[in-house]
């Protein structure tokens, strides 16, 4: 319990650097002057990428692909080309698509890879060389601008060359990562040589970060796209590392690695057309199964702490199924009646009004055996009026990942390897458990909470959102659903309401700070127990209102940098 606590107060709480109060402060989510694109991001560099692709003339794919690379640049404590993503995008011409861009484990990767002398040392999994997993991301934006961007790939590549190049004062947030991972970054010298000073120590907010070798390695890409990711140079440098180190990453696993083009999990909710990601993604699933599972409370005509209840009872419902039945379809047996009404509805059944529901365990879907998917952070929301939605959720997972950046690349490796349950039943860093269907093995691509989502009326996208905070991804995208649908709130203050979280394990309802007394006595009187937390998620959305696109980023995040 108490490490969950720390995690979401030193990660999720802090899951991004800064955004703005309300869309009117436009440094974070930004609306073209002439009205065709909006854009939302964590980072204002960033989202000045994205509008300057578009006033070249680039669409929302290239301005999201520019923002996901500047990201990697002055976010990459949260992200970078050396991590994974889900893209989850509306084309121009009304088609939708679900990119899996995903890490892998490498092909020499075992299931008790993690277990030495009979018992499971956890750090190997979120620091060094066996913590990483093939990166995905580098696929997913290479597919997408050959697919439909504008621009030429150089275009889209600048602004975060120029980032890297000439560098970027670092704020506070980002100074406060480097100051707590310190000890563990400077055990690798290609990280301590960009992170650190000679002595190493973390630099000092304010410090301009300048990346050559990142830069040097996004000059690459620009020009010879994804091959050299995944069949060049870097594969060879990335392999040449690991083995010196103990990895197990090869240049077989880069040239092996393939974005998978996933069925759109869709779903609806009130006459909308919610639109997720399926697995290996739990996030589509357990926001679409939230949603059914509340849909037969009238939501809007219920007290505020009815309401907050029972979305607490479906939330826990929820990740008990996540935890038995979700892992990559390739290699588990994931129900697809697990998203369907009717499962929905046995679930609600099972919510009271009245009391929490004590002993939650997973449910078993209709046809559970048989009717299965196919075997097959931080985020970025974009629009254009072309028709272009995109929503992406990239990460290295945890504060830089594995804490290494491979020598004269500048790009940081991530520590997916820690989302899968390195033994059946143990926490991971976010305090989430797993089953058998996430155990590792060969090839697999661990479970992951991101939840790009997409809303559509009558057969039109009306907003693209997600968030980051590891497993608080899921409940953040169904709130702000709840709250623009149900309680038809604006977009900034559906974002700004109080938020809870439960995952089911460890058994107790998150609550910020900013509810009433009231509600957390009352919340607490019908048996929840509770942990009041600090303002914690990062969601960026786009929608639509009478005048056009309203971008809104996190508003919680500039409060967070004023303490």
């Amino acid at each position: 319990m108490r490490q969950f606590t720390q995690l979401v107060a030193a990660v999720c709480l802090l899951c991004s650097v800064a955004a703005t109060a309300t869309a009117e402060m436009t440094g974070y989510a930004q609306v073209a002057d002439d009205g065709r694109a909006a854009v939302a991001t964590v980072q204002p560099r960033a989202t000045e990428a994205a509008m300057e692709v578009l006033a070249a003339g680039g669409n929302a794919i290239d301005a999201a692909v520019a923002a996901a690379l500047a990201l990697g640049v002055v976010d990459g404590h949260n992200s970078g080309i050396g991590g994974g993503c889900f893209a989850l995008v509306h084309w121009a011409d009304g088609t939708i698509e679900a990119l899996d861009g995903r890490e892998t484990a490498p092909m020499l990767a075992s299931r008790d890879m993690y277990v030495v002398d009979g018992k499971l040392q956890r750090d190997l999994s979120r620091t060094g060389a066996l913590a990483s997993g093939i990166p995905g991301s580098v696929a997913v934006y290479d597919y997408l601008l050959q697919k439909g961007g504008a621009l030429k790939r150089q275009q889209v590549y600048q602004p975060a060359i120029s980032l890297a190049e000439k560098g970027f004062a670092i704020d506070q947030i980002y100074a406060e990562r480097l100051a707590r991972n310190r000890e563990v970054l400077a055990r690798f010298d290609g990280t301590a040589q960009v992170l650190l000073d000679e002595n190493a120590k973390p630099w000092p907010a304010g410090h301009v970060l300048q990346q050559d070798d990142l830069a040097k390695t996004y000059k690459q890409l620009a020009q010879h796209g994804a091959k050299y990711f995944y069949q060049g140079e870097f594969a060879a440098q990335a392999e040449h590392w690991m083995k010196a180190n103990g990895g197990l990453i090869r240049k077989e696993d880069f040239a092996a690695y393939q974005m998978h083009q996933r069925a759109p999990l869709r779903s609806g909710y009130r006459g909308y057309e919610v639109v997720g990601f399926g697995p290996p993604s739990s996030g589509g699933v357990h926001v679409a199964q939230i949603l059914n599972v509340l849909e037969p409370f009238e939501l809007a005509k219920l007290s505020t702490l009815e309401r907050y209840h029972v979305t607490a009872e479906a939330m826990k419902l929820a990740f008990a199924d996540r935890a038995y039945w979700l892992g990559d379809p390739a290699f588990a047996d994931v129900p697809k009646n697990i998203v369907s009404k009717a499962y929905g509805r046995t679930l609600s059944d099972k919510i009271a009004l009245d009391k929490a529901a004590v002993s939650v365990e997973h449910g078993t879907p209709p046809q559970a055996e048989v009717n299965l998917f196919d075997k097959h952070t931080t985020h970025i929301s974009v629009a254009d009026k072309a028709g272009n939605w995109v929503a992406i959720t990239t990460t290295v997972n945890t504060d830089f990942g594995s804490k290494v950046i491979i020598p004269g690349t500048g790009v940081v490796m991530n520590n997916q390897m820690d989302d899968f349950a390195s033994q059946p039943g143990v926490p991971n860093a976010y305090g989430l458990v797993g089953s058998e269907a996430n155990s590792i093995a060969p090839g697999k691509r661990p479970l992951s909470s991101m939840s790009p989502t997409l809303l559509l009326k009558d057969g039109t996208p009306v907003m693209t959102l997600g968030a980051a905070g590891g497993p608080t991804i899921i409940t953040q995208v169904v709130q702000a659903l709840l709250n623009t649908i149900d309680l038809k709130l604006p977009l900034a203050e559906a974002l700004s309401a109080s938020r809870i979280h439960h995952q089911w394990r460890p058994d107790a309802l998150y609550l910020e700070a900013t509810a009433t007394p009231e509600l957390r006595e009352g919340l607490q009187a019908l048996g929840h127990t509770m942990k009041v937390l600090g303002p914690y998620g990062s969601t960026q959305a786009i929608g639509l209102d009478e005048k056009g696109f309203v971008a809104v980023s996190e508003p919680r995040l500039e409060q967070r940098n004023r303490h």
